[in-house]
């Protein structure tokens, strides 16, 4: 049972703009074949501006929407080239900026680290309190040490398949938990064995786990994008609980906890 408490204290530091956001309002398509395939299938993991900011050519449109199948995005096969011909036709390749050279020295220095796997599309990088760097590989199912010191990169397999993790946090034991985008679970690897603990959502309607983030004892505290709802871990208990958004399909995104322990919740979706 989820306690009044823990509803009040959600909806109290819920980061909700009534009016929606300038900059989330929703965008004006171009009319024709493939634009209601596009505003139903194109806004589920960000909005429609991400669209319509955009510009590429036909490959990349392809290549997007083919991530998106991966991402078991319910495009219909017989509207998979309907939308990529209208991406492509309404959103090409733009001209890119002439840069602007400002006069006098300058040194940047950018170091890259080749995942093994190629595809992977690292995710969510998350600095612990070794120095090491973590990533989530959320097309291989894996989550990923790098040592930025020696270079060296350890990846560690999950145990469900087509996990899709996302978000990354560290507990004071040093252990690193994960949301699993696809499987609608919250995960925890221990390092130093390669085991990994799954927690399943209660509800079959609690999908898309995404942002995660500790409290000061231990709590350990989730977004679910898709299905508009917070939850509350106990890793002593492996209970959870969850609530619902009050504002219907507000997509809770990022999560932080401040220093009285309450969690603030953006809504990417309002």
């Amino acid at each position: 049972m989820v306690t009044k408490s823990f509803v009040l204290a959600l909806i109290a530091a819920m980061l909700c703009l009534t009016p929606p956001a300038r900059g989330q309002t929703a965008p004006k398509l171009p009319d024709g074949p493939g634009k209601e395939a596009v505003v139903t299938y194109c806004s589920g993991c960000h909005g429609l501006n991400r669209v319509a900011n955009s510009g590429y050519p036909q490959a990349y449109w392809h290549t997007a929407v083919r991530m998106m199948l991966n991402f078991e995005v319910p495009i219909p096969a017989d509207q998979i080239n309907l939308v990529t011909d209208y991406l492509a036709k309404n959103f090409p390749e733009k001209p890119k900026p002439v840069a602007n050279i400002i006069p006098g020295p300058a040194r940047i220095d950018i170091k890259e680290w080749q995942v093994p796997i190629p595809g992977s599309r690292p995710h969510d990088p998350l600095a612990t309190r070794d120095g090491a760097i973590w990533y989530t590989g959320q097309m291989t199912n894996r989550l990923g040490r790098v040592d930025p010191k020696s270079g060296q990169i350890r990846e560690y397999p999950l145990k469900t398949p087509l996990t899709a993790p996302h978000g990354l946090v560290e507990d004071t034991s040093g252990n690193i938990w994960y949301t699993g985008n696809n499987q609608s679970l919250v995960g925890k690897l221990d390092p130093k064995t390669g085991a990994v603990t799954e927690y399943k959502m209660p509800d079959p309607k609690a999908r898309d786990p995404h942002s995660l983030a500790f409290d000061q004892s231990g709590i350990l505290w989730f977004t679910l994008q898709q299905s508009n709802m917070i939850g509350r871990l106990d890793p002593g208990s492996g209970d959870i609980k969850l609530v619902t958004a009050p504002t219907p399909r507000s997509r809770p995104y990022g999560v932080m906890v401040n220093s009285k322990g309450v969690p603030f919740v953006a809504l990417f979706g309002t």
